[in-house]
């Protein structure tokens, strides 16, 4: 069977998986779908976390042992769940990769580990893989994933050595003060004036504390609190998001935000409870396999990009083992492919679905895994 035929199955893939989105941790029909192409295919898997599933292509004379990883689920939306940003993609170009190396598996000398991810939306799938072992079960030596992005145009991959994605965390601060009528401050700590000046100091933590070579994002998003116009509040809560690469960086906004909240108790005579909220690592691509990446796919289809402050688990691996993130460019001005990742209208042209799976017949090829 040769590539067109390959390209037609992807596509045929993605219709098919565009209907069964479903939102983390209960992608049971999408999961369906993905096995039983797998057994109509021939291919052992093993099923973890009741949606993944995983599992491992033998080469004849293996000297290391490759993972591709897709994520599976899908994301909120008015319709209950869509996939508004790329999994279905993702799912038919890894089915497609597979389908691939069975075809032509007297040819392949290393093996290769596939993984398909739920939950990558949500808690961290990536993360509940690893603690369950899946790396060290089958001796992975590396791992690949990508993303389709509408940033990047058609034909070429954004990519880079090192950070490419933000480490990310949330955080809720509640200020507990003393309430009262508004006409007699004096008798009550208003959490309302507390919280203002909160949110002012914590941007000294960008702007002063952390190297300005550093890239760092602390944002307040929401503020809740009070009664009435003429009740001075008792309680205030900040919600907030924090996002860097450096894992220094993301400890010492920590650690300033803890520092923060004791100085104002001691400040106001309030109380300050934060609960912190660990998101993903930082995504850190290898670079002797970034430098093998540019070698096997060409330095022209490759847009070196600044590291940018989305957020992705694939992170989890590649604290494990040594792993390349790419993103897979998908922007079409021309067809109307231009639509933000997690926008009710983001969309893509299934003809880049043969670019994905190419790059990583490309990278099999340079790596001497696949002979063909």
């Amino acid at each position: 069977m040769g590539i067109t035929y390959l390209e037609q199955t992807m596509k045929n893939h993605r219709h098919n998986l565009h209907s069964l989105a479903e939102l983390s941790h209960v992608e049971f029909k999408t999961a369906k779908y993905i096995r039983d192409y797998l057994d109509k295919l021939g291919v052992e898997y093993e099923t973890l976390l009741e949606t993944a599933t995983v599992g491992i292509i033998k080469g004849k004379n293996p000297k290391k042992t490759t993972a591709f990883r897709s994520d599976i689920d899908a994301l909120p939306s008015p319709k209950g769940a869509e996939h508004l940003c790329g999994h279905d993609g993702h799912m038919s170009i890894l089915l497609g990769l597979i389908e691939y190396i069975v075809e032509n598996k007297e040819k392949l000398n290393d093996n290769i580990v596939f993984i398909f991810q739920p939950a990558e939306e949500d808690t961290g799938g990536a993360e509940r893989l690893v603690k369950a072992g899946v790396l060290k079960k089958y001796n992975v030596d590396e791992i690949y994933g990508l993303h389709i992005h509408p940033d990047f145009e058609e034909g070429y991959v954004g990519c880079k050595a090192g950070y490419l994605m933000a480490q990310n965390g949330e955080f809720n601060i509640d200020i507990i003060g003393k309430g009262g009528h508004g006409a007699i401050p004096q008798n009550a700590t208003d959490a309302v004036l507390i919280g203002a000046d909160f949110v002012t100091s914590l941007q000294s933590i960008i702007s002063r504390n952390i190297n300005p070579m550093e890239g760092a994002v602390l944002t307040i998003g929401k503020i809740s609190g009070g009664t009435a116009r003429n009740i001075i509040a008792e309680k205030v809560r900040l919600e907030g998001t924090m996002r860097c690469f450096n894992p220094q960086v993301y400890d010492e906004m920590i650690n300033r935000i803890k520092a923060f909240s004791k100085g104002f108790e001691a400040s106001y005579n309030c109380k300050v409870d934060v609960e912190l909220i660990d998101g993903y690592l930082s995504v850190n691509n290898d670079e002797k396999l970034f430098d093998e990446f540019v070698k096997a796919i060409g330095k022209e289809k490759i847009v070196k990009t600044s590291p940018l402050m989305i957020s992705e688990d694939f992170s989890f691996y590649q604290r494990e083992v040594p792993g390349l993130f790419f993103m897979l460019g998908a922007r079409n001005e021309e067809k109307g492919y231009v639509n933000a990742l997690h926008n009710l209208n983001f969309n893509f042209n299934e003809d880049i679905l043969i670019n994905g799976l190419k790059i990583y017949e490309s990278l099999l090829k340079y790596k001497k895994s696949i002979e063909l």
